[in-house]
């Protein structure tokens, strides 16, 4: 019972930073990108490029393309992450048409409009590359362009950002061969649309910057060394209940003249509360010792790549 209680914590919390990723990630295209007529990378981007062109809203392009390169995700990367991603899909495509139509313009006209194109492209690449980093960080995806960029990384030690970018920067020029129209209409400029690109560059990279960023500090470990008279206890609750291993050290007390167990774990940083809390449970007086570490590599953590 305690197992299938911690699994469906497990699964409520991916899923909900997957959907508050997803929430970041399209309120930023929506009140910051969309009403500039910016053009960004990725699946987002051709949709945004599309909707410019045709009217025809981003959500069912970012739909139909992820579909495609969805299959790809399930065949390389497992049914795993292909079913976060699905949800992180079709939950993206329905807020980017949702969003459009529910968020005020008087809003969308205070954050984005009234604060120039260049502070619109900042404010959107930050949102959006949180958005991404949430996704991936609990195993899922935004699609598109990450889906390929996830798909390597599983195999070579490459920068997801970094591969992101130089996706991002060929979707971007590509623009100016596609004509442009404002949501009234009015045809966009060669010179605008050059302008619109420079935006996009440096939206791209703000984007997988963030994306990056993001990434290492979630990934970030910790090792801890604990002393307590309960270390059976705790040992065997952090394995059984965390599914974190454990290691016994023996140990003496210089000061007691006692010999003592000292456990020694490592654990994903963003895991380490819940750690503190089954140790407090199990013995509020335990004596532990927490430190960084990085370059963890092994089952439960990353893996030594090419």
């Amino acid at each position: 019972m305690a197992t299938l209680k911690t699994n469906f914590w497990t699964y409520f919390k991916e899923y909900s930073l997957i959907t508050l990723g997803i929430v970041l990630y399209t309120a930023g295209w929506v009140i910051f990108l969309i009403p500039n007529n910016l053009v960004g990378g990725g699946v987002t981007g051709i949709s945004s490029i599309i909707q410019y062109a045709t009217g025809i809203k981003m959500g069912f392009t970012y739909l139909v393309l992820n579909a495609i390169l969805l299959a790809m995700a399930m065949f390389f990367i497992g049914f795993g992450f292909g079913g976060k991603t699905v949800y992180a899909i079709v939950l993206a495509s329905f807020l980017l048409n949702f969003f459009q139509t529910a968020i005020p313009p008087t809003i969308i006209e205070a954050l984005a409009l009234n604060n120039g194109k260049l502070m619109s492209t900042i404010m959107g690449g930050i949102m959006a590359g949180t958005g991404i980093g949430m996704a991936i960080s609990e195993g899922g995806s935004t699609g598109g362009t990450d889906i390929i960029a996830l798909i390597v990384n599983k195999y070579r030690n490459v920068s997801p950002g970094r591969m992101i970018l130089a996706m991002d920067v060929v979707i971007i020029l590509s623009s100016l061969a596609v004509p442009s129209y404002t949501s009234g209409g009015e045809t966009i400029g060669w010179a605008d649309k050059v302008t619109t690109i420079v935006y996009g560059l440096i939206l791209v990279t703000i984007n997988s910057y963030v994306l990056d960023v993001y990434l290492a500090g979630s990934k970030q470990s910790v090792l801890l060394f604990v002393l307590s008279k309960k270390h059976e206890q705790i040992a065997d609750a952090i394995t059984g209940e965390l599914h974190r291993g454990v290691t016994v050290l023996e140990g003496r007390g210089w000061f007691t003249k006692e010999n003592t167990e000292v456990l020694m774990v490592i654990t994903r940083k963003t895991d380490l509360n819940v750690m503190l809390k089954y140790i407090k449970a199990i013995d509020p007086n335990a004596f532990l010792s927490v430190s960084s570490v990085t370059g963890v590599y092994g089952k439960g953590f990353d893996k030594i790549k090419g």
